[in-house]
């Protein structure tokens, strides 16, 4: 039996990040043995999980994870209880350790995903969340993630980490800056659609009809040639869904994409839009 030393209780605080009362208590109660000193530890965080199960868990953060040389993907939503936790080292190096399980993963949904071993672990992906709930101590939770495959790929999270984004594209030559200052625009426009044949008919065909009511209400239109109103109208239905369409949108960031749209940045650089998953933390997911 090792004696329980205040050396020994650091160490395994250092080891665990756990307070050093409950240290040396598992220490107490595995007579000095740090390895099972660690277990109870451990035990301890999954029993203190389900004693805040009914906590609220309003905060949080989003994680992201882009492996281009592999065509993969994934964004998590992952949440807690208190914004100061949300911003803390641990809790954002857990949701973008979550991301990238996700993505290398492909587990099929959240249930699934939480009894998967996790990698370079000694437990499951629940096991690495209760890790960080017992340094934090407070309720943790997975709450939703999206996987993308097949394309190349630009992120962005938002510095206070609320706000995620994926984009996904077409294209030989990935443009890793450019693709990112997409999905930076993306977080900050939150286009419904991506190009202007994703536009459904019903309401593309609603926009046509405010161009020309807005057009028949314009006196300076009247006696005007047909395939000059039809030009006149078709520049307007251009601007009306420029603000609902990505690729017809200017760019974000005009300091250093002057007088350009979306569209225009990214054929420039031989890159496609193809879709975007956009995650809020506390959004309601459709």
């Amino acid at each position: 039996m090792a004696t329980v030393t205040p050396q020994l209780v650091k160490q395994l605080r250092d080891r665990t990040d756990q307070p050093m009362g409950l240290c040396k208590q598992a220490l107490d109660q595995n007579a000095g043995d740090m390895d099972k000193a660690i277990d109870w530890l451990k035990a301890q965080n999954k029993t203190m999980g389900v004693k805040r199960e009914g906590n609220e868990t309003a905060e949080g953060r989003i994680g992201v994870f882009v492996d281009n040389a592999r065509k993969v993907a994934a964004i998590v939503e992952v949440r807690c209880e208190s914004a100061p936790s949300a911003k803390s080292d641990q809790f954002v190096a857990l949701a973008n350790d979550l991301a990238k399980f996700v993505a290398e993963g492909n587990p099929a949904d959240v249930a699934g995903a939480l009894t998967r071993p996790f990698p370079g672990g000694t437990g499951t992906v629940q096991d690495r969340i209760n890790d960080v709930v017992g340094v934090i101590r407070e309720k943790m939770v997975l709450h939703r993630f999206q996987r993308l495959e097949g394309g190349v790929y630009g992120s962005y999270v938002h510095h206070d980490g609320t706000v995620g984004v994926v984009v996904e594209f077409k294209g030989a030559k990935p443009n890793d800056e450019l693709m990112r200052d997409v999905a930076a625009h993306v977080a900050a426009l939150n286009p419904p659609y991506v190009t202007t044949a994703g536009v459904p008919a019903d309401v593309a065909e609603k926009e046509r009809g405010f161009v020309a009511a807005e057009m028949a209400a314009d006196p300076k239109n009247a006696g005007k040639p047909a395939n000059i109103l039809e030009k006149i109208a078709e520049g307007k239905l251009r601007t009306r869904l420029a603000e609902v369409v990505l690729a017809e949108q200017p760019m974000a960031n005009v300091g250093k994409y002057p007088n350009t749209t979306v569209g225009q940045a990214l054929q420039k650089a031989g890159l496609e839009p193809v879709r975007f998953v956009r995650f809020k933390v506390g959004a309601i997911a459709l």
